[in-house]
């Protein structure tokens, strides 16, 4: 995810939020017609297609600012919060494929895309990824979620059954992206228990072209194929970029910003045997060997697991 000028600073907080109950087509428009245009400052934004460009000059590598790498992997808690995660025409079979996502994730070709990247000491980013229990709030979210991080920490913070060091909260909302640049971010911060954790944002992306990867497989929804690859992105950016000050390039693209929208194998397939179209990573060894598929600026580097190993 571009890194964005402002520090990252650790945010302490009682994760305690009283949402008044809205009418859920009601809240669904208005959030549709809010301007979410701002990204938030102390995350980092997977852009959707055409709102970020790759910068050109220098090495297209990563390196690597001191911080750490989520060495152990992942435990995963996702969260679903939005009036309309209680509507089963809106959930179809979007919570199920993200729960399925996850489970099929850890130990996968496409999680070992991520295995190359350090932290000090010389210890590599793991590959597992345990999925824990999820979680539906089905109260409304605030206005212009997604425009800052502290309403989404405080709603992990207090929906995850265990908050842990490793631990990594994905919070899915209804509302959709509307004029907002961005599908999705990733940051990280601490819980009023003083756990340090990770966390991540999603829009409602059904029917988004700007956040779609275009799956024509028909395994699964729209929104959830569009769901998934973005999920792929933050996490793979989480565990090499745990609290954002760990690997991305000199213009502040982390592993799975350099391959955005750029598509190697047509489905990858994860243990257990789910297929997904997701965009693969960054490989700072792929670029120098001349080996991988290209990224949209052509720079060969982009590894997904899949043909491109």
């Amino acid at each position: 995810m571009r890194r964005l000028s402002i520090a990252f600073v650790f945010a302490t907080m009682v994760c305690a939020v009283g949402v008044a109950a809205t009418n859920g087509s009601q809240e669904r428009d208005r959030h549709d017609r809010d301007d979410r245009r701002s990204d938030p400052g102390d995350a980092r934004v997977h852009h959707a297609r055409g709102e970020a460009s790759h910068r050109g000059g220098g090495s297209p590598n990563l390196t690597y600012h001191s911080g750490p790498v989520m060495t152990t992997g992942a435990y995963v808690e996702p969260i679903f919060w939005g009036t309309s995660w209680s509507s089963a025409t809106f959930v179809g079979d979007k919570k199920s494929g993200i729960e399925s996502f996850y489970f099929g994730m850890g130990d996968s070709t496409y999680q070992a895309t991520n295995t190359e990247y350090t932290q000090t000491g010389g210890t590599h980013v793991g590959t597992n990824i345990m999925l824990g229990p999820s979680h539906v709030d089905a109260s409304a979210v605030p206005r212009r979620v997604g425009n800052t991080t502290s309403p989404i920490l405080a709603e992990a913070c207090s929906k995850a059954t265990s908050l842990r060091t490793d631990g990594y909260y994905p919070v899915y909302v209804d509302a959709r992206r509307g004029n907002a640049g961005f599908c999705a971010w990733h940051s990280a911060g601490t819980c009023s228990n003083g756990t340090t954790i990770q966390f991540a944002f999603f829009f409602n992306l059904d029917g988004d072209p700007g956040c779609d990867p275009q799956d024509t497989s028909g395994l699964h929804s729209q929104g959830l194929a569009a769901l998934a690859n973005v999920s792929g992105h933050e996490l793979s950016e989480t565990l090499t970029d745990q609290h954002l000050n760990g690997w991305y390039d000199s213009g502040g693209s982390e592993n799975a910003d350099k391959c955005a929208w750029s598509f190697g194998t047509p489905l990858l397939s994860f243990p257990g045997g789910s297929q997904w179209k997701i965009q693969g990573n960054w490989s700072n060894a792929a670029f120098n060997g001349g080996k991988g598929y290209p990224n949209g600026s052509g720079q060969k580097g982009c590894l997904d697991g899949g043909n491109y190993k």
